[in-house]
């Protein structure tokens, strides 16, 4: 889509191997993402972070057909989300309450943790095995990024630093949005750990750096700042995509049996499904049913 032309995520690694980062710009996909599910400013902000770190650790994949998943659930007025990642930073996503608006609990800050409430947080990377690994940890205070910071350490074990933003527009529109994962490796010293922690302390805010003109990479050396840092040159362009297709919501509506199949033509008629990813609707008529029961 021509509105994500400008996102991009960039990776750098130190030359001594201690740490490694990936930065992101997402405005255009977190667009395409508010003008598909029509979320008022809190469900924009807290999908917007969710799918720019699922960007992000799609391009931290290595393998070409693994994806992740990100759920949070919370017993907040938006009740939670769910965002899926691909290794292409392929990203789709949806908020279970769209029209949600709370009162800041700070000035010119969006109430996304009182919006989520308490709950958990799953994370489930499919590496094309058998079994995917999941992940679950409780909710720090339901703002994205802390509760990913402490996802990492208590289930991955890696001391991780994340940071997330979204700028939202009185009209609705995102006129700001992305984020970085920095991510200390097991070269890393105790003086690298204390002199990042003292680094993310007085580091300005994602939304604020990109409102003052700064690219991706200006963040990735701004969040590194003293460090010897390689830049890959193979820069990633994040995307909000959907994969869904008529064929798929088949293969769904065959999965519930000619018993089912047959209800559904002899209480509706017709059956109608809706894709919470993009909101395309697949319409099945009568006859479409019938040559699914026969397909059976």
């Amino acid at each position: 889509m021509n509105e994500t032309k400008n996102d991009t995520i960039v990776k750098a690694l130190s030359f001594d191997g201690s740490i490694r980062i990936y930065a992101a710009q997402t405005t255009g996909l977190v667009n395409v993402a508010q003008q598909t599910h029509h979320t008022y400013p809190i469900p924009t902000a807290a999908l917007g972070r969710t799918l720019t770190a699922a960007a992000i650790m799609g391009a931290m994949m290595k393998g070409d057909n693994e994806s992740v998943t990100i759920q949070i659930k919370g017993d907040g007025p938006m009740g939670g989300l769910t965002v899926v990642g691909n290794s292409k930073s392929e990203v789709k996503g949806y908020v279970n309450v769209p029209d949600v608006h709370l009162e800041s609990a700070k000035p010119g800050k969006l109430n996304v943790g009182g919006a989520i409430g308490k709950g958990t947080l799953s994370i489930m990377r499919d590496l094309g095995l058998k079994e995917p690994y999941i992940g679950q940890v409780p909710l720090v205070n339901g703002e994205i990024a802390e509760d990913l910071t402490y996802y990492y350490a208590s289930s991955e074990q890696i001391p991780t630093a994340i940071a997330l933003g979204v700028l939202v527009e009185p009209d609705g529109s995102v006129s700001h949005s992305g984020g970085f994962i920095l991510q200390l490796m097991p070269e890393a010293s105790e003086a690298d750990a204390e002199k990042l922690e003292n680094i993310m302390k007085t580091l300005p805010p994602v939304t604020d750096m990109l409102k003052n003109g700064m690219s991706a990479e200006d963040i990735l050396l701004k969040a590194t700042e003293g460090f010897n840092m390689l830049i890959d040159n193979h820069h990633i362009t994040p995307e909000y995509a959907c994969n869904c297709s008529r064929s798929k919501m088949e293969k769904a509506l065959i999965s519930l049996g000619k018993k089912e199949l047959k209800a559904i033509i002899e209480e509706q008629g017709q059956a109608e499904l809706n894709c919470h990813f993009c909101n395309n609707k697949h319409l099945f008529t009568k006859s479409d049913l019938e040559r699914l029961i026969k397909s059976i």
